[in-house]
């Protein structure tokens, strides 16, 4: 009796439990963005794109337990901010979103960078608030200033 609750459950759950296409949707849309914008992008294996604009100074890079001290400002791929510093800020980079998490330790104190990141480092399918839309692609502009 047990299998053949099996059976009949599989039919829904092919229809019902497909792979999301977002990961897809994000890649395009920043591939889009990196096309319209002459970005030279390099690519992270979980579809994080780096673009240093500054190398910034000799030395080490942040890990993800270090404090952070960073300027950014944060939007959509229309442009729209949704997010910026007016002043450096401190934070320990272990409690920010995944894209960050991966892109500020590609960078030296001092540099700066644009990172694309595809929602499932963002916010996924979830809206912080009402400026970021669920599935959203964000795109920051970062400056670290310094980290500990």
């Amino acid at each position: 009796m047990r299998k053949l609750f099996y059976l009949l459950l599989l039919p829904f759950c092919l229809w019902g439990c497909k792979k999301t296409d977002q990961p897809k949707i994000d890649d395009q849309i920043i591939q889009q963005y990196i096309s319209d914008h002459h970005l030279n992008a390099t690519a992270e294996p979980d579809g994080l794109y780096y673009v240093p604009i500054a190398t910034g100074l000799l030395g080490g890079n942040p890990t993800v337990a270090s404090t952070v001290t960073v300027n950014y400002k944060g939007y959509l791929s229309d442009g729209t901010v949704f997010d910026q510093s007016s002043a450096p800020i401190a934070l320990p980079l272990s409690q920010t979103i995944y894209g960050w998490q991966e892109g500020i330790p590609l960078m030296k104190k001092g540099g700066k960078a644009t990172l694309l990141i595809p929602s499932a480092l963002g916010y996924g399918a979830s809206s912080p608030n009402n400026k970021v839309p669920a599935n959203s692609v964000l795109i920051f502009d970062v400056e670290l200033v310094s980290f500990q």
